[in-house]
């Protein structure tokens, strides 16, 4: 006859691997300090990125104060320059001896602000484009840093 094992016999071997609780607690200490490691790290790229972030906004901030300021002076030297030469002009027709010599100084005005007024505009247009590289770098140059951060991590 075949021998049927005890039921004790399937319990020492159970026993055997039992349920070591110094063992569980180191494991979950373990991982408990890794999760606090990754945590710390985390935090700390989390600092490093809101302080960088918090550079590049305010060297944003600082450059379209600067650049704002520069297009209102570039503004403001046109309007200045226009208003100079419309009451130039406005002299000039005064002194018109004739309806023709008012008629000529009044095309040739027109022409002339004409000219000085596509100057002005390219002027101030570069002027634009230019700012709007110069507030929109330390933004861009930020993010690139932390899109190269992310992929080297």
């Amino acid at each position: 006859m075949a021998k049927i094992p005890d039921k004790t016999e399937t319990t020492e071997s159970a026993e055997s691997t039992t349920f070591d609780p110094s063992k569980a607690t180191e494991q979950v200490r373990a991982a408990a300090e890794q999760g606090v490691e990754q945590a710390k790290e985390a935090f700390s790229k989390l600092e490093s990125n809101a302080e960088t972030t918090q550079k590049a906004f305010d060297s944003t901030l600082e450059v379209a104060k600067t650049s704002s300021n520069e297009v209102s002076l570039t503004t403001i030297a046109a309007l200045r320059a226009n208003a100079e030469a419309g009451f130039t002009h406005l002299e000039a027709l005064v002194a018109a001896k004739s309806p023709s010599e008012f008629f000529e100084l009044q095309a040739a005005f027109v022409n002339k602000q004409i000219e000085i007024s596509v100057e002005q505009a390219q002027t101030l247009q570069a002027l634009m484009l230019r700012a709007g590289e110069d507030v929109s770098k330390p933004i861009k140059d930020a993010f690139e840093k932390a899109l190269k951060d992310l992929k080297a991590a």
